[in-house]
């Protein structure tokens, strides 16, 4: 209902048949209703080879009769797209033409005999084409939700740009992907880590299908699972950077032969990049990641306090959130979010470092590191695992966890409690929420050592 107010919107589309069922009726139908949106059904007419529409009326019957009178301005909104309200409430942000055709990197450029902002598109490679080399040769196959950057973007909108296809299937199923994807002769895609971990445990496809390249995005991906990945699908796996405020794509890991790293999140492409004090707003060595493009939003819809808070003054930097540093090379290794550090007593403990350290553990498939409140130290780090479903290989259990994680990490940094689970919460995109996941677990494994540390 929040995307759907904050959008102002005056009309709803849904595919044809999600309105025959009010049981089975979608979250934006429901909301539609109680805020008393028209809705109209769209679909394709095979007959005719055109799009129709049922419903809505007036509202499509007074859109079918405007007329286009000029192109669209650089700075007309596009797109209205929510953040994934990691650190609180997720924020409306407004994605403009010149936002969209800065990330699909085509030319832009002013017609002297059309207004000073209006945009004309040259059929140059965008930025997601040229990091990928994207041609009419390439089919992703789109496992990433439409209602997501990730999914739009790079899934969908880039392959397309290129000149190449997609195909989308109506939902991820690891049990179906291979064979759906060998079928319909895609030859890449781009996912989540969550989806990576999946697919590598279930059997690979036999004989394994040609992959140029495997992308992952929107979460960290372990040089444990990167490694995986490589040996199980013979593909190299670009691991990108990205954000709803960016219109996607901030860096990437090139294709090779160039230099990839497992654990960066690769080079700058499009954006100018710093590393900031989070205070002073100086350049340091490791702080916040703070990028200026034009790709990058030009602030929240509606939200003043956090238009303020997000932009550097002066410089117009836009800060991510993101803690990192970037090495000689110019490639950029992310630390954490800066809210989700976890301060113990002083001491400051990364949580992607735990959860690289506890997936480098022969048996371990999924882990998140998060902070809990204590009254002694401030913070303890905490952590929650899930184990390799086998009935032929042995899983580690939690003393052996805690004891594999000793040699890797520094007493101070290891979990006060590790907990055995059989799934991580996550978003629709399949984001692991730290905020959340911390006040889930917190309350369904009590913490029985708290009042001794107290």
């Amino acid at each position: 209902m929040m995307t759907i107010r904050d959008s102002n919107s005056k009309l709803l589309l849904v595919h044809k048949g999600d309105l025959s069922s009010t049981a089975t009726a979608s979250g934006a139908v429901l909301a539609a209703r109680k805020l008393d949106i028209p809705i109209a059904e769209v679909y394709f007419n095979s007959t005719t080879g055109s799009i129709e529409f049922s419903g809505g009326s007036p509202h499509l019957t007074r859109l079918s009769k405007r007329k286009q009178t000029r192109s669209p301005y650089e700075n007309d909104v596009l797109l209205l797209l929510h953040t994934s309200g990691t650190t609180g409430r997720p924020k409306a942000v407004p994605l403009t033409h010149k936002n969209l055709i800065a990330t699909t990197r085509k030319y832009v450029y002013c017609d002297p005999s059309h207004h000073e902002n209006a945009l004309i598109y040259s059929t140059h490679l965008c930025s997601i084409q040229k990091t990928y080399d994207l041609s009419s040769k390439d089919r992703s196959f789109l496992v990433m939700p439409l209602f997501h950057v990730h999914g739009l973007l790079a899934g969908l909108l880039s392959p397309l740009a290129a000149s190449g296809s997609c195909v989308i299937p109506p939902r991820f199923a690891a049990r179906t992907f291979w064979s759906e994807f060998v079928l319909s002769k895609a030859n890449w895609y781009t996912a989540v880590p969550t989806i990576h971990q999946v697919l590598l445990q279930i059997p690979p496809p036999l004989p394994l299908p040609k992959i140029r390249f495997i992308r992952s995005c929107s979460s960290a991906l372990s040089p444990t699972t990167h490694a995986q990945l490589e040996r199980t699908f013979q593909a190299p796996v670009l691991e990108a950077y990205a954000m709803t405020e960016a219109t996607h794509q901030m860096t990437s890991n090139p294709l090779p032969p160039a230099i990839r790293k497992p654990g960066s999140v690769g080079k700058p492409v499009g954006v100018e990049m710093k590393i900031l004090d989070f205070n002073k707003e100086e350049e340091v060595e490791e702080g916040e990641v703070c990028i200026r493009g034009p790709n990058v939003t030009a602030g929240y819809l509606n939200n003043v306090s956090a238009n303020k808070s997000s932009f550097t003054v002066p410089g117009g930097y836009f800060r991510t959130g993101d803690r990192g540093k970037i090495d000689a090379d110019g490639f950029l290794t992310l630390t954490g979010r800066i809210k989700e550090l976890i301060n113990r007593g002083g001491e400051k403990i990364s949580p992607v470092e735990l959860d690289g350290a506890l997936l480098s553990i022969e048996g371990v498939t999924e882990a998140v590191a998060f902070g809990v409140p204590d009254r002694k130290y401030g913070e303890v780090p905490w952590a929650a695992v899930v184990l390799r479903k086998s009935s032929s290989k042995r899983v580690p259990s939690e003393p052996e966890i805690r004891n594999e994680l000793s040699k890797k990490l520094g007493k101070f940094k290891i979990p006060e409690k590790i907990l055995i689970v059989d799934q991580i919460p996550k978003t629709a995109t399949g984001k692991v929420q730290r905020r959340k996941v911390s006040e889930i677990f917190r309350k369904s494994h009590p913490d029985n050592n708290a009042k001794a540390r107290l």
